[in-house]
């Protein structure tokens, strides 16, 4: 990441050193995972759909320790995967909107709040920012090389209310406060950055 583009990374030492820890990350380009990936202060196990895993990209995803996600269900081995990273003390990345989008965390699903409550992880808001601002003229597929990316850590915080509930209810209010916590990091990021 360092080579071809300039990220400012902010605040990785938020990052919890050492448990388990679940980075909920915004999404507006492809470069997002590898960026944050690159620039966390600790070893980072992504849900990735499994359309990425294509070619040769594939065994390095498995050999690097990735979650391969079918999107089309409930995928309970990925489910599995990604709890058993936790309960091993391991740093689980997330997009929480599940797709690329607008990255302003306004379309929660209810996969992170579960994963949350459910392992008693706290959750690291991450904004990437910078990554969608121009088109590049050698890989138009790609933000200009060497230009900036910027990628902000917020403060951990726990989603769960106390009770250790993991009901339908508790999840959806979970989902309330964590879409709170990541939107308000957001728009902190994007003040500190003047982006």
């Amino acid at each position: 990441m360092y080579g071809l583009w300039k990220p400012r990374v902010l605040g990785a030492w938020k990052v919890p050193v050492s448990g388990p820890v679940i980075l909920a990350v915004n999404h507006t380009h492809n470069i997002d995972g590898p960026m944050v990936m690159g620039t966390a202060p600790r070893p980072l196990h992504f849900l990735i759909k499994k359309e990425a895993y294509v070619g040769p990209l594939g065994p390095f995803l498995d050999g690097i320790g990735q979650v391969k996600v079918d999107r089309s269900g409930a995928d309970r081995a990925a489910i599995g995967r990604a709890l058993a990273v936790l309960d091993q003390g391991g740093a689980l990345g997330i997009f929480p909107e599940g797709s690329r989008g607008e990255g302003d965390f306004a379309s929660l699903r209810a996969g992170l709040a579960y994963f949350a409550v459910r392992s008693g992880a706290p959750i690291v808001p991450v904004a990437v920012l910078g990554s969608a601002e121009g088109r590049g003229r050698l890989i138009p597929g790609l933000p200009p090389f060497k230009s900036r990316v910027d990628v902000v850590f917020g403060s951990a915080f726990d989603a769960g209310d106390g009770s250790g509930r993991r009901t339908r209810t508790a999840l959806d209010r979970a989902t309330v406060r964590i879409q709170d916590r990541l939107t308000a990091h957001l728009a902190d990021a994007k003040r500190l950055t003047g982006r």
